[in-house]
């Protein structure tokens, strides 16, 4: 029988298709993913990767192998939780958008790390969807609609948007009154949102409008639209947790009262398999409960 750490080496290298970026999650050198990697095919009398100076890819026998292999760890890592009395252990690698990293996680992680200090979470933060599989990631929190895939989605909450401006900008190009009026009115666009310049709203007898804007600034990071519309730079269309205490303070003024913003579903993602560690299901539902608390349907 192979060695675990060989298995998940394998299994790593042929989610990554690379060895160099297995080597790195796994903390050891590219020399020794391939040795450990050729190892196994000496054992089994396989060729499982073929490799050359610009790329690598799984052979036929090499996906076969990969199969019984995944389903190998996670039994073994079901077997290791039978004997854990309420202990987690390991690590979850999650991903999730820059504001929620901000604004909910620190305290989720923190508290969850204060009743499980056996579990290490190492979390990315970016805009961008990665692919869970490929990337070795065991959970996503996604805003927004879900394309049609064989990752299993769970709804955790709404995400909800405010548009406003600071009072200085609104004294100096006069009061707006209707979302139409965005058209001619100086915006910070959010490169975040597709497409960045149209920008919907709901009436308050429920018809939908999306109106075109523009203007000097486009930007892909939250935190400093924010900042800018603070500063008097423009009108901003941003998540309503982002400028909360900004609308509160008077610090930002919200825009068309009467006018409301549509909302996107938040959901987390993981990829699908049969057995889920119970230190990602535990940490999903408390996921699950905060969130929801949070970020309340409608």
């Amino acid at each position: 029988m192979a060695d675990l750490d060989d298995l998940r080496t394998f299994a790593l290298a042929a989610r990554l298709g690379s060895f160099a970026r297995a080597a790195r999650q796994l903390n050891v050198s590219p020399a020794m993913v391939g040795r450990r990697i050729q190892g196994l095919e000496q054992r089994y009398q396989l060729k499982l990767i073929e490799r050359t100076t610009r790329s690598q890819h799984l052979t036929e026998q090499g996906r076969l192998f990969l199969t019984k292999v995944e389903a190998v760890l996670e039994a073994a890592e079901a077997l290791g939780e039978l004997s854990e009395t309420g202990t987690l252990s390991g690590r979850i690698r999650l991903t999730a958008p820059t504001m929620i990293g901000v604004t909910r996680l620190p305290t989720l992680l923190a508290a969850f790390s204060a009743q499980h200090p056996g579990v290490i979470f190492e979390t990315s933060l970016s805009n961008r969807r990665v692919d869970l599989v490929s990337e070795g990631f065991d959970l996503a929190i996604r805003v927004g609609a879900l394309p049609s895939s064989g990752l299993v989605a769970r709804r955790i909450g709404t995400y909800r948007f405010a548009c406003c401006a600071a009072p200085e900008f609104l004294r100096r190009h006069g009061p707006l009154v209707h979302p139409y009026q965005l058209a001619q009115a100086r915006c910070v666009l959010n490169l975040n949102l597709v497409p960045r310049n149209r920008w919907p709203f709901v009436g308050p007898e429920g018809e939908e409008i999306t109106v075109t804007v523009g203007g000097g600034i486009e930007i892909d990071y939250d935190e400093a639209q924010r900042m800018l519309a603070v500063d008097g730079a423009g009108v901003v269309y941003l998540p309503l947790d982002l400028v909360a205490d900004d609308l509160a303070a008077g610090r930002l003024v919200g825009l068309f009262p009467d006018w409301r913003m549509p909302s996107m579903p938040i959901h987390s993602v993981q990829p699908s398999r049969s057995l889920v560690p119970r230190r990602i299901g535990t940490f999903v539902e408390m996921l699950t409960t905060e969130f929801r608390r949070s970020y309340p349907e409608e």
